[in-house]
């Protein structure tokens, strides 16, 4: 079988079930917590996104389920993309990177020409026959990709115990030219989960602290020339000025962050129930069925439900960090703590400007907001965790 595993050595005496479950069998070797956890948030996201969409007729017209049935198409093909990443592996992407790579730097650059789109503030959508695909999704995954195949490569070839530091400035080149390419668009939010991507990367790497102590020094001091240089558009600064002062023009710039905290303040240990929210009935959060999803559930499924999405986010990041410790190569370990960071920063942030402790940055919750490109690469990542897991030696 394609990606490096196989399931071989049954008898035509054997059932199909026990062939399934063998022990050397792929099912049997995958990471079930972190699946089964990953498809709970999907299905609990189907239902925020019918609630925060059933009544808001310029998005669905007359057909209160074409939000929610879109975004089950979504789950369905995550799943199989998940799917043929497992039985490709990630040892046989590994050797496709530069493909990979040249494709998602091509595709973020189309998003600066004519066939871009802004969307929510953010020139960082193609827009073809009517579908929209965001490009910088995919980045996310070539960028951890790239530079896990640089810095596990001499390493992993048992040539070196750590990365040296020319292979360092190879692997942040890599990661600079979509990051750099992105911050024109600009998606201010897809930088800065890159960034935390790169940071959690070079810390798997077993890199030397001096780089990661310069790049946190480099970042800050890029933060503020951007600032200083007036590289942000109106929007963004107007979301970070909402965020230092929320009693900042709260019917303009602070509104969205008003809202959100009214909402999810609203709902109580329980909520108010299902579809039956005032905030998201009323239509008073913007973008809840993407950016703002944690809204809905904060007040209709009340501190129980929101702590429910909280703990299965949890069991991901648990289980993706015992998939990272437990492989036996640096570049499964590496690919493993780059999601990791990925998700844990994007969540975080999702979650934290709905509740006023983050800026507004437009970043999806993973597995729980509406949206077909963001959905596709977190169960891409998927994938690769469970491929990292089957294909680890069984002693380990």
């Amino acid at each position: 079988m394609a990606g490096g595993f196989s399931v071989s050595g049954y008898g035509p005496e054997r059932g199909v079930l026990s062939k399934l479950f063998a022990r050397d069998s792929v099912a049997r070797r995958l990471d079930w917590p972190i699946l089964l956890s990953a498809l709970a948030l999907s299905v609990i996201g189907s239902a925020l996104v019918y609630s925060a969409t059933r009544n808001r007729t310029e998005l669905v017209g007359d057909d209160k389920f074409s939000f929610v049935l879109k975004h089950l198409l979504n789950v369905g093909i995550g799943l199989a993309l998940m799917i043929g990443t497992i039985w490709l592996g990630h040892r046989t992407l590994r050797t496709a990177v530069p493909i990979l790579y040249g494709v998602s730097v091509f595709l973020v650059l189309l998003v600066l020409t004519p066939l871009g789109a802004t969307i929510n503030g953010a020139h960082a959508w193609l827009v073809v026959g009517g579908m929209s695909l965001q490009p910088s999704e995919f980045v996310k995954i070539t960028i951890i990709l790239g530079m896990a195949m640089l810095l596990a490569a001499r390493v992993d070839a048992g040539d070196r115990a750590h990365p040296d530091h020319r292979t360092v400035v190879q692997a942040l080149g890599l990661a600079v030219v979509p990051i750099m390419i992105v911050m024109l668009m600009p998606d201010l939010g897809s930088v800065m989960v890159m960034a935390m991507i790169v940071l959690g990367v070079l810390l798997a790497s077993g890199a030397s602290n001096r780089w990661i102590f310069g790049l946190l020094g480099t970042g800050a001091g890029g933060a503020i020339a951007v600032w200083q240089l007036g590289l942000l558009d109106d929007y963004q600064i107007a979301r970070f000025a909402a965020f230092a002062n929320p009693a900042l023009d709260p019917a303009g710039v602070g509104y969205n962050t008003n809202q959100a905290r009214i909402a999810i303040g609203s709902g109580g240990l329980t909520g108010s129930g299902l579809g039956k929210g005032s905030q998201t009935t009323g239509q008073f959060v913007p973008e809840q069925q993407t950016d703002f999803i944690f809204t809905v559930a904060g007040e209709e499924l009340g501190f129980l439900g929101a702590g429910l999405i909280l703990l299965l986010l949890g069991v991901v990041l648990w289980r993706a960090c015992r998939i990272a410790r437990e492989t036996t190569e640096l570049y499964g370990t590496i690919v493993a703590a780059g999601i990791i960071a990925w998700f844990a920063f994007q969540a975080f942030e999702n979650i934290g400007m709905t509740l006023g402790i983050m800026p507004v940055a437009g970043l999806p919750l993973p597995f729980v907001s509406y949206g077909g490109t963001s959905m596709f690469a977190v169960w891409i990542a998927i994938g690769l965790l469970q491929s990292i897991r089957v294909q680890r030696p069984m002693s380990a």
